[in-house]
Formats: C-alpha cells, structure tokens, sequence
C-alpha cells in the first residue's frame, strides 16, 4: 500500500495568523475612523457556490471587525443595473472595498462590471487598470488567491528566484495575474491553457505546478517531476481540487490539500486589502 510522502503546505494555520493581524490593524484604524472598515460583496443570479463563498466571507469579516455589505442582484439583471449598482458603492465613501463575486452570468458584460470598480476599491484586482499594475509590477490590490499562494509559498521557505514555474489556467483573475507575479519574483513561467500542447512533458518539466483549471484531478501524478512543489488552487463539487491529490503526494515534495490549502489565504488577503484601502482612503498610515 501506497504512503503520502509529500510536505502538505497547510494554509490554515498562516491564514489564522493573518485575521489576528487584520484584526489588530482594525483596532489601529479605529481611532480615526468610528465606522469599521467596509466590504461590498455583490452577487449576481442564482449561484449556489458563490452564496457559500459570500457567506464564509461574511463570517470571517465578523471575526476580525470588518462590515461586510452583501448585495444580491436576482434574474432578470441588465448590465446597466449591475454597473449603477457597482457605481453607487462607488461613491459611497463608508464603503472601502469592492468584490464582485465570479462568475458573473451571461449575457451579463463582465468586463463592463468589472471596469466600474473604482481602483482604489478594487481588492481583487479585476479591473484592466489593476490588473495592469499588476503586471508592471507596480503599487496596486493584488488579485486574491494568487497573492495568497505568494503567502503560503513564502511562509514555507520556498525561493521562487529561478524557478521553472508551470502556471494551468489563464483566468484574467488567476492564471495571468498568478505568473506577472511569479515573474516579478524571477521566476521562468510557462502558462499554459486547454490549447497547450505537450502539456504532461510541460509540466513534467516544472519545478513549481500551479493548476487552476476547474477541471478535478486533472494533473496527473505521474505529470510531475519527483520533487515538484504543487499549488493546487481548484476546488470542485466533492472537495476535490484539480489536481490528483493521492497520486500527487507519491512525486511531490510539497502539495497544497484541498480544502484547506490556498482557499483560506484567499478570504485572509480579502480582508488585509479591504482594511489597507480603508486606510489609503481616510490617509491614514498603518503598520506594515
């Protein structure tokens, strides 16, 4: 019988550790500003996934001090209203930060939402402006989950300077924002896509695996090159990620599970960038 011989890179335990910290940096905020630190979530049509995520959001910003201003638009939505919605949270200075929930239903323009979201709101890095930054490696909210994989890869001691780095999935909300950063930490990114060709010899040649294609176990075990580190930033119906975890384990050194792995930083960076833009926004300086 097989035995799991890979490190698991836990994102529990570093996840904790930061609501401590965004807890502290909202009591550090509340003496120039009576009102705590807001976040508007807005969700749009009958999404199952996205109401659970919204509601994990909204448990997670009570624990740590930060309001959370949930919005849901019910079918039949047009993108006129979804973007005066987007506008009017805007506009309202009580409101410091901004996410609206993926995916947006067709027909629905996505990138017209997106685009609405001012940058100075924009904790998730959706809008072309962010995500620009981004990629230029300049001031700006990063893209939550990518900049919690960044979180967990550095809090295990793992140099990203030189790196082959397969990134699977080219989202504009993951995949790409995901390698601008890794190439931003030197590292040698090849980003892949369901067009790719060769992709089992790709990543068998990576030093660094970061799978976010929606599709569950969908990187084969026997893909990798003994002593890869795996991110396995998918989650699908059952709690199965996008990678075969078990047949994983057998090559890898290090593997984030699912769930518990990458999920838990995603909503812990949320709420850091939503108190640091509150406190961009009221000028006020925060500890680092």
């Amino acid at each position: 019988m097989s035995t799991l011989s890979a490190t698991l890179l836990d994102g529990r335990p570093l996840a904790a550790r930061l609501r401590a910290d965004v807890a502290a940096l909202v009591q550090s905020l509340a003496p120039h500003q009576p009102a705590p630190p807001t976040l508007a979530t807005l969700l749009v049509g009958e999404n199952s996934g996205g109401a659970a995520y919204v509601g994990q959001i909204a448990r997670r910003c009570a624990e740590v001090g930060v309001r959370h201003l949930a919005r849901h638009l019910v079918p039949p939505t047009t993108d006129h209203a979804l973007c005066a919605e987007i506008q009017q949270l805007a506009h309202d200075p009580s409101v410091h930060a901004i996410l609206l929930q993926h995916p947006v239903p067709a027909p629905l323009d996505r990138r017209a939402a997106f685009e609405a979201i001012p940058l100075a709101k924009d904790v998730d890095a959706v809008s072309s402006a962010a995500l620009g930054r981004v990629i230029l490696g300049l001031p700006a909210w990063l893209p939550n989950t990518p900049a919690g994989i960044l979180r967990l890869l550095d809090a295990y001691g793992i140099t990203l300077e030189g790196l082959h780095a397969v990134v699977l999935g080219r989202s504009p909300i993951l995949g790409r924002p995901m390698a601008s950063l890794l190439i931003n930490r030197h590292a040698t990114v090849t980003l892949c896509h369901s067009h790719t060709r060769n992709l089992d010899e790709l990543v068998r040649a990576a030093d660094l695996v970061i799978a976010a294609v929606g599709r569950p176990r969908f990187v084969q075990g026997s893909w990798l090159k003994p002593g890869a580190i795996v991110i396995d930033a998918g989650y699908n119906p059952g709690h199965v990620g996008d990678v075969d975890f078990q047949a994983a384990c057998l090559r890898a050194a290090a593997i984030t599970p699912v769930p518990g792995g990458v999920g838990p930083l995603t909503i812990a960076v949320l709420l850091e960038q939503t108190v640091r833009a509150a406190a961009q926004q009221l000028g006020v300086t925060l500890p680092c």
